[in-house]
């Protein structure tokens, strides 16, 4: 049974969350400030963590931040009551793979949830399948374990940014849009939200290139978008 952690201090959207989650056979675990969230993330893994931003003591910028900084890469689905881009830009530079605006829909939480599971699911003929690792210069990805390694050693991703190391890998060449990569790896529609797939590409840049603010692996095509190629030397 997948293991979710809800944190937020109004009791309504608590019992509203672990009602739902409760309905589709997750066990939910709750908190209501963000030094017991922090504590509890640390102490047991879990498999996704639902985030209110504005919290009693620790607010959820900062347990995204420590939890980070642990290398915890439990994927954070931020809940915010402001429609701000700043707040989501922020949050999603400090490690988070998603967001909500308040006031939300709980079946959209679970749509959401189930989809990265589906993802992040190895699939049965994958084992079989040497297409399952994928190696670019010194990376390897092994879709079917969901590691990736740099010269043997291995990378420390979130589950977004494996997604998105291996999207490019499987179209290496390929010139992809931001548009096209908002489909492909949120699988949701994100209207003029772009900034997002900025953000996560330069988290994965920071994990995978020897010098991220000149790329070797994945390259900007101004006025397009990114593009993955294999290294010179």
């Amino acid at each position: 049974m997948k293991k979710i952690l809800v944190v937020d201090d109004e009791p309504a959207i608590v019992t509203l969350l672990q009602y739902n989650l409760e309905k589709e056979h997750y066990q939910v675990t709750t908190a209501s400030d963000g030094d017991t969230a922090l504590s509890l993330a640390l102490q047991s893994p879990f498999d996704f963590i639902l985030l209110d931003l504005m919290l009693p003591g620790l607010d959820g910028f900062e347990v995204t931040r420590k939890l980070r900084a642990a290398n915890n890469a439990t994927p954070i689905m931020i809940l915010t009551a402001k429609d701000s881009e700043t707040d989501k830009i922020v949050g999603l530079e400090l490690g988070a793979d998603d967001y909500v605006t308040k006031p939300f829909s709980p079946r959209e939480i679970v749509a959401r949830i189930k989809a990265i599971e589906r993802r992040m699911q190895p699939q049965p003929a994958a084992a079989a399948d040497p297409k399952a690792v994928i190696s670019v210069g010194a990376l390897r990805i092994d879709e079917e374990s969901f590691k990736a390694t740099k010269n043997g050693d291995p990378l420390n991703l979130t589950p977004k940014e494996f997604e998105l190391l291996a999207y490019f890998a499987r179209r290496l060449g390929k010139i992809l849009s931001r548009d096209a990569l908002l489909n492909g790896i949120w699988g949701f529609e994100y209207p003029a939200e772009t900034r997002m797939v900025d953000i996560q590409v330069s988290h994965l840049r920071e994990k995978i290139e020897d010098d991220p603010k000149k790329p070797a692996y994945i390259k900007t095509v101004r006025g397009f978008g990114y593009q993955m190629e294999v290294p010179h030397d």
